[in-house]
Order: C-alpha cells, then sequence, then structure tokens
C-alpha cells in the first residue's frame, strides 16, 4: 500500500491542469472545515466547493471497482468504511453550505473540468447578487 499515492494520482493532476487552464485557482489537499479531519482533492474555499477524485477500487466504483480475491476479511470491511466516511465527510460538508462534487478516476477529464467550472462560475455569480 505504500506505492498507493493519496495526492497527485494522474487523473488529480489531469483534471487540475485542466480547471488551472480555465482560470479557476484552488487548494491542493486540503481540509474544507477544520474539523472534519478529511481532506479534499481540490477546494474553492470562496465559493464553499469541494471536489473527491475517487479512486475507483478504494471508494466502490459500482462500474469498476472490484471485490479484492485475497485477504477478503481485511479488505471488506476497510473498503465499506471508505463508503461510509465518504457519505458522512459529504453530509458535514452540505450541512455547511459546501457543494461536494465527487467524481471518479475513469470520468472524462474534460467532462469533469466542465462541471467543476460551471458550478463554481454559479457559485461566484450567485454569491455576487
Amino acid at each position: 500500500m505504500v506505492g498507493n499515492r493519496s495526492r497527485d494520482t494522474h487523473p488529480e493532476l489531469r483534471i487540475r491542469s485542466l480547471v488551472h487552464r480555465e482560470g479557476l485557482r484552488y487548494r491542493v489537499s486540503v481540509r474544507p472545515l477544520p474539523e472534519v479531519r478529511r481532506t479534499a482533492d481540490m477546494v474553492f474555499r470562496p465559493t464553499k466547493v469541494a471536489v473527491f477524485i475517487d479512486g475507483c477500487f478504494w471508494h466502490g466504483c459500482p462500474e469498476h471497482g472490484s471485490k479484492p480475491k485475497t485477504n477478503r476479511d481485511y479488505w471488506l470491511p476497510k473498503l465499506k468504511a471508505n463508503k461510509r466516511r465518504d457519505t458522512e465527510i459529504d453530509l458535514a460538508l452540505r450541512k455547511a453550505g459546501w457543494l461536494v462534487i465527487r467524481v471518479w478516476e475513469h470520468e472524462d477529464p474534460e467532462k469533469v473540468c466542465r462541471r467543476i467550472v460551471r458550478s463554481v462560475n454559479r457559485r461566484l455569480t450567485s454569491a455576487s447578487r
């Protein structure tokens, strides 16, 4: 597991590059809320948008997530806990007024970028009214 990156994965770098090219600035791998012990992959503080780019295996993608073939007694509870934690984090952030965007690592980076840019710009526009 030491070789598994927790940040700066290829999908994250690609999406961050595209979003940056669109002129948006963000924080990388920071806690959106101090009391929440988890970090988001991209955080847009002024608009309260948190982006999580989830790995298919680690977060249980319904399309590409696979069940471990060995050491299932260890992995299945761990993967289930990951999904539960994701839900809890989403709920805590939403209660605090954040927009949570969760994407899978296999999603098209261009489409993800457009979704993020649209969401952040919508929040910027509604905040200025």
